[in-house]
């Protein structure tokens, strides 16, 4: 709709009927909410809640899904090696990869720890850990699929990890636990260690 102004009127004229705006201020609402919440002490109860829920999910991270225990050995290799996607170049220009060009991390890098993940729930497996954090003198990160992990650190007196969202197991294929990954020559190896009750 085109609204067509008399000669020599301006645009600050009133053209039709002015209301006032009736809507609550959204800002305004929002204080009163939290200043009543706050007054009944349910906005203390939320935060609680909120804090406890956080301190849970660090202690005890979401299990990954899928794992099972290893019931036998069992060995087999993953290639790191991958395509480059686009050309990367450093801070001055230079080609560091080109694209197209297959690149393995293990030609630049040497893994220096070996890697066991396990079920932090399962005493045989956290025995396993102990085991072979014993046998190769410290040399080993435990990272876990399950469990409690600041728990288990404390009770230990190590450092050990979680696989947050099972990213390091599916990246190396990995479905059953205890597994050893180790590097030997340009691949890893995952070794599957058999558990018995």
């Amino acid at each position: 709709a085109c609204v067509i102004l008399p000669v020599g009127s301006s645009v600050a004229e009133q053209i039709g009927p002015v209301h006032p705006i009736v809507e609550p201020d959204m800002l305004d609402e929002i204080q009163k909410t939290l200043k009543e919440k706050e007054k009944s002490g349910e906005l203390a109860r939320l935060q609680k809640e909120s804090i406890e829920r956080a301190k849970k999910s660090i202690e005890r991270p979401k299990p990954v899904t899928g794992l099972t225990r290893a019931e036998r050995n069992r060995s087999f290799y993953y290639d790191p090696s991958f395509k480059v996607p686009k050309t990367v170049t450093d801070s001055e220009g230079r080609v560091v990869a080109e694209a197209g060009k297959i690149v393995n991390p293990l030609d630049y890098v040497n893994m220096s720890q070996y890697m066991l993940f396990i079920d932090g729930t399962d005493p045989l497996q956290v025995a396993k850990a102990d085991a072979l954090h014993a046998h190769y003198a410290g040399n080993i990160k435990t990272i876990l699929t399950n469990g409690a992990v600041l728990e288990l650190s404390r009770q230990r007196g190590r450092q050990i990890y979680f696989d947050q969202g099972g990213t390091l197991v599916r990246k190396l294929g990995i479905t059953k636990v205890p597994s050893l990954v180790s590097q030997e020559g340009k691949r890893l190896r995952i070794d599957e260690l058999e558990i018995r009750p």
